[in-house]
């Protein structure tokens, strides 16, 4: 039986969300009182999913001002990418020999379907599966749980950037890296893998979506 989801975890989830979308736009305050009516909570659940929403980098609490949405700059973005390249090439070295062909089935899949998406978060959700997939074997759950929340703010990069304007892009890497898997180097996936995610760290505070490889 699934032990339900603790409120303050469900709080800090629907949160991140909105501020990954862009529902909640950088600067807007987050209020205690509004947020603990809205889930039937009490200031302690909200308090904790604060702190969480803090730790990923999503909002920043200031003395008199409260707890409010953060905003990003490109340095932010680069650093960003930059940890998610380290960390997910680590996790790959050690997930490669445990990998199967099912698995790297299921990350063809997920890519086929970024392929389709028609909208950019139906395109981040399936390349954070593809991820997710790749990465998932290497039996490191916290490293797991820093790449996730790593995800998590380079999602709301993405967003902000494609939000004007939409084209389904191919991912031409994802493939590579899975070619590098199936043959069996995990040293080309992983420098695939490495360059792949700095991506977002090379462009412009206004990105585009190009037919490049992301």
């Amino acid at each position: 039986m699934t032990k339900p989801e603790p409120i303050a975890a469900r709080i800090s989830r629907a949160l991140a969300e909105r501020i990954v979308s862009g529902e909640i736009a950088a600067g807007a305050p987050l209020r205690q009182d509004h947020i603990a009516e809205e889930f039937g909570a009490s200031h302690v659940p909200v308090r904790e999913a604060f702190r969480r929403l803090e730790a990923q980098g999503l909002v920043e609490s200031q003395p008199r001002r409260g707890v409010r949405v953060a905003g990003f700059s490109m340095e932010e973005v680069r650093e960003i990418a930059e940890m998610r390249s380290a960390l997910e090439v680590l996790a790959l070295r050690n997930a490669a020999p445990h990998l199967t062909s099912a698995i790297l089935d299921e990350a063809e899949d997920a890519t086929r379907a970024g392929d389709q998406a028609r909208d950019v978060q139906a395109w981040e959700e399936a390349n954070r599966r593809f991820h997710r997939l790749i990465l998932a074997p290497c039996g490191m759950p916290r490293l797991m749980r820093s790449i996730d929340d790593l995800h998590t703010a380079s999602a709301r990069f993405l967003f902000s950037g494609w939000r004007a304007e939409w084209d389904t892009p191919t991912d031409r890497d994802h493939r590579a890296i899975l070619l590098a898997l199936r043959r069996g180097d995990t040293e080309a996936a992983a420098l695939l893998l490495g360059r792949h995610v700095q991506w977002i760290g090379q462009k412009p505070a206004r990105m585009q979506v190009t037919r490049s490889a992301r």
